[in-house]
């Protein structure tokens, strides 16, 4: 396939394993499925191996086209060569003393859900997201960043993508007061007027939790709704 020699050379300078593959792809086929993202490549998140080629200022565009049972599916293929961000090189890896350096401040504490986990299990998250905001000049403001498992760093992916702040705005200052930016106080999520309350019951305390959900159970409703009628009760 013809390619604009500016995004050519770009693209040729990606060596990182996830964009390379999907560059590779698209460069053979001319595009790459959702599908086949996950089926040939094992990406169960196609928008995050997207994001990978996109963040290293390589434009890709979404389309639909017919999957291999008829049904409409995902797609992505080179954008226009002038939307590409000639010199972005993606994002840059982490040295292992800031990681080192978060987990001596927040612990070995998913910030999102708040289980704990060794810290080899733990991602280093940009509270406001690379796509947002880029990365920091220097991996000094610990601030900046959190601790997040895999878990809930693909459900943040979704949701971030989402957004309306991500998809137009990229407000750095929207991100950093919602929920997925700033756990521990929050004014919204993702730009919609809501509270979350995550509760853990860990060991010795599993206990309570199987006393709360038998007392749920007697009143025959959900346990998130009879936790909410008692502290409704006692507010």
């Amino acid at each position: 396939m013809a390619i604009d020699p500016d995004l050519k050379r770009q693209i040729d300078g990606v060596t990182a394993m996830r964009p390379r593959r999907v560059l590779d792809h698209i460069l053979k086929h001319g595009y790459i499925t959702t599908a086949e993202l996950a089926n040939d490549y094992g990406y169960n998140h196609p928008p995050r191996a997207a994001r990978d080629v996109r963040e290293h200022g390589i434009p890709l565009e979404t389309y639909r086209v017919e999957g291999p049972d008829g049904r409409s599916i995902g797609a992505y293929r080179l954008g226009d060569p002038k939307d590409a961000t000639i010199g972005k090189g993606g994002r840059r890896a982490f040295p292992k003393s800031f990681k080192q350096a978060l987990v001596a401040k927040y612990g070995e504490r998913c910030a999102l859900c708040g289980w704990q986990f060794p810290s080899r299990a733990l991602q280093i998250d940009h509270r406001v997201p690379y796509e947002v905001g880029g990365d920091f000049a220097e991996f000094s403001d610990l601030d900046a960043y959190m601790l997040v498992c895999g878990s809930c760093n693909r459900s943040k992916s979704w949701t971030c993508e989402s957004c309306e702040n991500w998809r137009s705005h990229k407000r750095a200052e929207t991100c950093q007061s919602c929920l997925w930016g700033s756990p521990e106080d929050y004014q919204h999520v993702a730009m919609e007027q809501r509270r979350s309350l995550t509760i853990t019951w860990q060991g010795g305390e599993i206990p309570f939790f199987e006393k709360l959900k038998k007392m749920a159970e007697e009143e025959d409703i959900p346990l998130p709704d009879y936790v909410r009628r008692i502290l409704d009760r006692d507010a």
